[in-house]
């Protein structure tokens, strides 16, 4: 595998076919598992808008509030509040979910 390629969560879990050591995927994967059920807070934002707190309390129920973003444009993706994918808004069955559609590397925010 190259050194600049991140590795998928199955290929840290099952190690990497072809790699020059598989035991070392399958290893760091198990040293994961004490971090697999610690709680994390998943945020995706759809958009933003200021208001003064006087046009805030104005706002009733069918109200519209226009957001920083264009129909169609991606959305931010934060686990713990900090920014790590962008995606699109998707129906499954009668839900909204996430399609992350951008991985974001470093301490972008």
């Amino acid at each position: 595998m190259p050194a600049d390629r991140d590795m998928n969560f199955e290929e840290l879990q099952n190690g990497t076919p072809g790699a020059p050591d598989d035991g070392d995927a399958v290893r760091s994967a198990q040293e994961l598992e004490a971090v697999f059920d610690i709680p994390v807070a998943v945020s995706a934002v759809l958009g933003k808008s200021r208001m003064q707190v006087s046009q805030l309390l104005r706002i009733g129920k069918g109200a519209v509030i226009e957001l920083d973003r264009k129909v169609g444009e991606a959305i931010d993706i934060y686990v713990n509040n900090r920014l790590v994918a962008r995606g699109e808004v998707v129906v499954v069955e009668d839900r909204l979910g996430i399609t992350m559609t951008e991985i974001i590397k470093g301490d972008r925010r």
